[in-house]
């Protein structure tokens, strides 16, 4: 496997991360546990060290769902991170009721990388307005949070407004060969650099779509 630093933090991450946003099914909708948990636990005996997640993934089950899978001793083999949705924040006290779920959800004492979700311009002023900053300060004081990010779907603009915003250790921005001008993109990736915040990518297949619906002559290319 190979690693990467953080410069921020300095914590070693494996160059793939594992997102759990799109889990194995059952013909209910339902996560497949027996299924995903042969999956997280083959990537971390793999050396994958990075696991990211969110409040809403699989209807507020993917959070459940780690916190069964992570037991054993794989808990503190990895960098956990999961994300505060603005949609479900009405008030300041919000945000910690929600901090409160996830680590229960996950079965957890701390959450490595907390982050903000999917921030647009609205979604960024609003957590603005009610603190979230005093929020995040707080609670890593208290332990509960290690670093603090935000995950990102806008303008180049807008990222480079809120990166310049607060002491961010980690963003999180959509990129691949398809999305190199594309939101933050390729000149976002360079001024987080530059910043010397870390980077995680998510969507590098689009959702798989790269991977599963290429043309023939392409996707024999891939298999070469």
């Amino acid at each position: 496997m190979l690693y990467r630093i953080n410069p921020k933090t300095g914590d070693k991450f494996s160059a793939l991360g594992f997102g759990a946003m799109r889990l194995p099914l059952n013909a209910d909708g339902s996560i497949n546990e027996e299924s995903a948990s042969e999956i997280v636990h083959k990537l971390i005996d793999a050396g994958v060290n990075y696991i990211d997640t969110a409040y809403d993934y699989h209807f507020g089950e993917s959070e459940t769902f780690l916190g069964r899978a992570l037991a054993g001793g794989y808990r503190d083999k990895v960098f956990l991170a999961t994300k505060l949705p603005s949609w479900h924040v009405e008030k300041t006290e919000d945000m910690e009721k929600i901090l409160d779920e996830q680590l229960k959800r996950l079965n957890t004492d701390r959450i490595d990388y907390y982050m903000l979700i999917a921030l647009s311009e609205s979604r960024w002023e609003k957590l603005f307005n009610l603190g979230v900053l005093d929020f995040l300060a707080a609670e890593k004081s208290r332990g509960r949070i290690r670093h603090v990010g935000f995950s990102f779907h806008g303008t180049f603009e807008l990222f480079k407004k809120i990166l310049d915003s607060y002491d961010w250790d980690l963003c999180q921005i959509q990129y691949n060969y398809l999305d190199e001008k594309f939101q933050a993109g390729s000149k976002g990736l360079e001024y987080a650099a530059k910043k010397g915040i870390g980077v995680s990518v998510m969507m590098p297949l689009r959702g798989g779509h790269l991977a599963d619906r290429m043309p023939a002559d392409i996707a024999g290319i891939f298999k070469e």
